[in-house]
């Protein structure tokens, strides 16, 4: 099974937050939407993944004056992606090697869609 079958039939909402937003902001959407990590866009291209571990790293180094950074400044970059046409099973390998647990999903420059280690795994 590709990834694409995968994300087939998803309404295509990705929720994404700009590399310019403040981290504070990228935390409120992280609860508000009960989620681990997002994409980070950067004039529409896949920038990074800004996720919690990204918050409990700066916390640990900044204290809480890092809610105030840029969100850019603090996510995990660059963002390493798949296309639609990746096969399932090279998805969760990229991801064990990795040791990451999102993708997202990238053709012809654009993001379609976003797959975590949980869609992965189902």
């Amino acid at each position: 099974m590709t990834i694409a079958r995968l994300i087939e039939g998803r309404d295509g909402t990705v929720i994404a937050i700009e590399s310019d937003a403040s981290v504070r902001s990228a935390v409120e959407l992280l609860a508000e939407k009960r989620i681990g990590a997002m994409p980070v866009l950067d004039g529409g291209k896949v920038a990074g993944i800004f996720s919690e571990r990204d918050v409990v790293y700066q916390l640990r180094s900044h204290g809480p004056e890092m809610l105030d950074r840029s969100v850019g400044e603090v996510m995990t970059a660059p963002a390493i992606t798949v296309d639609p046409a990746t096969e399932v099973l090279s998805a969760l390998a990229l991801m064990t090697r990795r040791r990451i647990r999102h993708l997202p999903v990238v053709k012809d420059g654009a993001m379609i869609g976003f797959v975590s280690i949980g869609d992965l795994v189902k």
